[in-house]
């Protein structure tokens, strides 16, 4: 029963529970998917002329199946009578994983197979109880994301490949392959985008047209098709018969895997510092000592991170799908995804399985702790919106009867993505749970990456779009939060991925105090972290977010008139959207005249005490121990020398009376700016090198007391000289320095930074002071044609000036070395810090891959994940690309690799003929080892 989510797609329902083996329906009658949908017709309005519904609504046979039974030939579900753990309990452990779903036994197969032998996983049932055993096991290749696609290829390998080199076991891997469908031109483009970066990963695809697509699928529909993806080496997952083959793999390794045991408790302690760490697991058969304990409990992972104090931020959902009677001429087909019906066709030997994801889905409020090898009666009201679509894809489903239904549990999260990693809260709690019907598909990639990030304090590939300090702390236990922005991803989960999409769920929760202001001045708003971040700026007027509607779902009025959504609506388009201009305005204003930026949202913490100075050399890969009243631009790396952060570190005088813009403090002080998009990542890794140092610091956040804004330009100076009481000159105030002044009577902390590569100033303000002091920037900038600036400019002005982006071209998974930010790295120092010993052998041995920036001639936009090629060749793909308005061309940056394996240099860079594939097509592009956008840095100096 504790088991992580698992499937590789599915769909909702509701009613009561019952087991496995429902009865069939006593005449033995099965409902014809066409039929059934008609017979009730009279009951209620449709969703079209042919298929109405209501499964309560039935008055002549044939009746919708009661049948509830997954298409399985082998459960696990355990003979009655059965009790006790099926093994003795262990002492201790070094790690005790909770949950033998499909990630639990990843997790313990991966642990083992890495030399973890002593770890322990606990089932409370049978393995694959809970949410694995009915899962539809589908798996899908390429994903609109590097790291999930090198995850997905990491499952594939091992279920359909590794475990039976190693036991001898199938694992039940069907390769069938998959087909994506596209009703329309946007997600054609889409499944397009995708087959670019399959091919820097080897992964065959191929778009069909809509007779090939026939040819391939003779039973399918193709009149209003656009075009498809078939990718020939998808295919499916049994998960009874992969779990097992883990377990006696994990075992064989020397793993203890005990079923029939719940978990009753987690011993939590405090250590000489005070820090909370997990000291054992209670059960009422025992009590494992241990350090570790990973939770991938699935839909029981709430309860089961409440016995540690840990906030877990998902909600259980009924997910449900049905098994079609026989289907002649089904066999061997693909799997499908008609993603614009949202609905899938798994093959099940001569029947398929239809299901998929609706804007409706019921919550399992109350999670049942017996609910093992159950399921959910099938709410027809809300699943039979797939018949339609499905029926519309396959006609022969119209009169082909429904064998069985499958509504199970299932975890969700507020953005469609695991739960993964060390919890904030308590040191050695894993998490590896939230998997959103991907738990399957995702497992053996995850599993590999959690089992790393435990023996070895990260994982080796960028996982922070799965770690659970994605999340700022004000959230992960907010109802509201995880319940709206839940169902949103739900419902969104097949919709098209956009580069400029926002949530509508659960928006306002963090507002800097210039929000209204800028909000009348036609701000239209990103939401980062909870807090609302200036986006762009529509000459229309006001554009609020108004309160999530549920999409009209579940009895509620949808909103009307909510020209925000309506915004979002027309950056729906892989081309450029249709208000590019008014960013290009924004950007070429702070290129020629001044900008003011609202950056409100940063994190901003004081690292103080004792030890701090010591602490900041460790922690910092720059050299921050400069003269008071420095800024110094520096990373933050992990052991591999890869980075986890970069930030701005201010060295600060001692004070003695505390204020948001200087805490009290002795010795040595340092103030940190951070993006705020990723504070709590960073307030986390700086906690834990504290703890694991065990230098006496203390980190104090500030980032709700004050606001930021940033002036940009060429003007800026002239601006500012009307509201700064002091002298602005290169001379006594250079870049890279801060001072306390005075800005229209109010104390702020000025800094001479730019992140456009302008000349520029930020302004640190106290929160109350934030309006009046943005309202005299804004006075003294109008005869300076000053104007606002969101985000939107930021990416294409920094992009431009060749600044890096933290977690798009800069990544865990990234060095300094590599990221060609070596000016940020004390190498020539004696200076110890965290990752110095990787980076010094990484350079002696060259670099393996290089960041490029490329442009292109042609105006096209390109957002990322575009292949690269070198002289035909594919070395890499963008990371990030924007339109740069300065020098009028697309630019994109991404790290390239030699497929021979040998050293990346400048000159093999330099050697190179480049192209890059958007949607299928290539472009000729140009390769640059420096900025093309002033190269020489004078702009940011004051030297126009």
């Amino acid at each position: 029963m504790y088991s992580s989510s698992a499937y590789g797609d599915a769909s909702e329902t509701f009613k009561g529970t019952s087991n496995q083996e429902g009865q069939r329906h006593e005449n033995g009658d099965m409902a014809f998917l066409g039929r059934a949908a008609r017979k009730v017709g009279v009951c209620r309005p449709a969703l079209s002329p042919l298929f109405r519904c209501a499964s309560r609504c039935y008055s002549t046979s044939p009746e919708p199946t009661s049948e509830k039974s997954v298409p399985y030939e082998k459960v696990l579900k355990q003979e009655e009578g059965l009790s006790g753990p099926t093994k003795p309990l262990p002492e201790s452990a070094e790690a005790v994983v909770i949950g033998g779903g499909s990630l639990g036994c990843q997790t313990v197969y991966h642990l083992a197979k890495m030399g973890m032998t002593n770890v322990v996983l606990l089932e409370r049932d049978r393995l694959t109880a809970g949410t694995t055993w009915h899962t539809a096991g589908l798996l899908w290749q390429l994903r609109p994301s590097d790291v999930e696609v090198e995850l997905l290829a990491h499952t594939r390998n091992v279920v359909s490949t590794d475990l039976e080199q190693e036991t001898g076991l199938h694992t039940g891997w069907i390769q069938n392959g998959g087909l994506f469908i596209a009703s329309n031109k946007q997600r054609l483009d889409e499944y397009k985008r995708l087959m670019s970066l399959g091919k820097v990963y080897g992964i065959e695809s191929h778009v069909l047209s809509p007779a090939e697509t026939k040819d391939l699928y003779p039973l399918m529909n193709v009149d209003d098709l656009y075009g498809t993806l078939y990718v020939p080496k998808d295919g499916t997952m049994d998960p009874a018969g992969t779990c097992t083959t883990l377990a006696r793999a994990a075992t064989a390794r020397g793993a203890t895997v005990i079923e029939n045991c719940p978990v009753t408790g987690i011993q939590v302690h405090a250590d000489d510092l005070g820090v909370k760490r997990v000291k054992a697991v209670e059960t009422d058969h025992g009590t494992i000592q241990t350090p570790c304990v990973v939770n991938c409990a699935g839909v029981w992972a709430a309860k089961l991170g409440q016995m540690a104090g840990v906030n877990v931020p998902l909600v259980a959902m009924h997910h449900a799908y049905v098994v079609t009677e026989r289907i002649e001429g089904i066999q061997n087909m693909p799997n499908v995804r008609d993603h614009d019906a949202s609905v899938y066709l798994r093959l099940q030997g001569d029947a398929l399985s239809v299901g998929g994801y609706e804007a409706n889905p019921i919550f399992w409020d109350e999670v049942s702790e017996k609910f093992a090898f159950s399921l959910f009666d099938l709410d027809w009201d809300v699943f039979m919106q797939h018949i339609e679509g499905a029926i519309n894809r396959v006609p022969a489903l119209e009169q082909t009867g429904i064998k069985s239904t499958v509504c199970g549990p299932e975890s969700f999260t507020a953005d469609h993505k695991p739960l993964m990693g060390e919890a904030p809260e308590v040191r050695g709690y894993f998490l590896g749970c939230g998997f959103n019907s991907a738990g399957m598909m995702l497992g053996g990639g995850c599993g590999r990456e959690l089992a790393h990030w435990i023996i070895h304090g990260r994982p080796e590939k960028d996982m922070y779009g799965y770690d659970i300090r994605r999340f700022h702390h004000s959230l992960t236990n907010n109802n509201r939060w995880i319940r709206e922005r839940s169902h949103e991803s739900y419902a969104k989960n097949y919709s098209v991925v956009f580069p400029f999409d926002e949530p509508l769920a659960s928006r306002n929760m963090r507002k800097d105090p210039m929000h209204k202001l800028l909000l009348d001045q036609g701000c239209v708003f990103q939401e980062r972290h909870g807090w609302e971040r200036p986006g762009w700026f529509t000459p229309h007027g006001p554009a609020p977010v108004l309160d999530y509607d549920y999409y009209g779902a579940y009895g509620l009025s949808k909103n009307t008139n909510h020209k925000y959504s309506d915004l979002l609506g027309e950056e729906y388009t892989f081309s450029f959207p249709p208000h590019h201009h008014v960013i290009q305005e924004e950007c070429l204003n702070c290129r020629n005249a001044v900008a003011v930026f609202d950056m409100s949202y940063f994190g901003k913490f004081y690292l103080v005490g004792p030890d701090s100075k010591k602490a900041a050399d460790w922690l910092f890969s720059a050299d921050v121990n400069k003269a008071v009243g420095s800024t110094v631009y520096t990373c933050m790396l992990n052991q591999k020398g890869g980075a986890e952060s970069d930030l701005t570190v201010s060295r600060l005088e001692p004070g003695s009376t505390p204020s948001p813009l200087a805490p009290k403090f002795e010795g040595d002080g340092y103030y940190l700016a951070i993006g705020g998009g990723v504070a709590q990542h960073n307030w986390c890794h700086i906690q834990t090198v504290l703890q694991n140092e065990g230098f006496r610091c203390q980190l104090l956040d500030h980032s709700e007391d004050m606001g930021m804004i940033s002036i940009q330009g060429p003007k800026s100076r002239d601006l500012l000289l009307e509201l700064l009481d002091t002298d602005l000159s290169n001379e006594s105030f250079p870049f890279s320095t801060h001072k306390l002044v005075k800005a229209a009577g109010h104390e702020v902390r000025a800094m001479r930074l730019s992140f456009v590569g302008e000349m520029g100033w930020e302004l640190h303000i106290p929160r109350d002071s934030c309006v009046p002091v943005y309202q005299a920037v804004m006075a003294a900038g109008a005869k300076h044609g000053i104007c606002n600036a969101g985000y939107r400019a930021i990416d294409s002005l920094s992009i431009e000036k060749g600044y890096r982006h933290w977690h798009a071209d800069l990544r865990p998974d990234d060095t300094p070395l590599e990221a060609g930010l070596a000016f940020t790295c004390k190498l020539k120092s004696s200076i110890p810090f965290l990752g110095r010993e990787a980076l010094e052998a990484q350079r002696k041995r060259g670099l393996r891959r290089r960041i490029v920036c490329f442009t292109i001639n042609e105006k096209v936009p390109m957002f990322g994940l575009e292949a690269v090629f070198r002289n035909g060749q594919p070395v890499g793909h963008l990371r990030r690309a924007e339109y740069g308005f300065a020098i009028d061309k697309t630019i994109g940056y991404g790290y390239i690799r030699n497929p021979d394996g040998g050293v990346v240099s400048p000159d093999f860079v330099r050697s190179g003929k480049f192209t890059l594939e958007r949607m299928g097509v290539a472009y000729e592009a140009t390769a640059h080892l420096k900025s093309p956008f002033d190269p020489e840095n004078k702009r940011v100096k004051g030297i126009y």
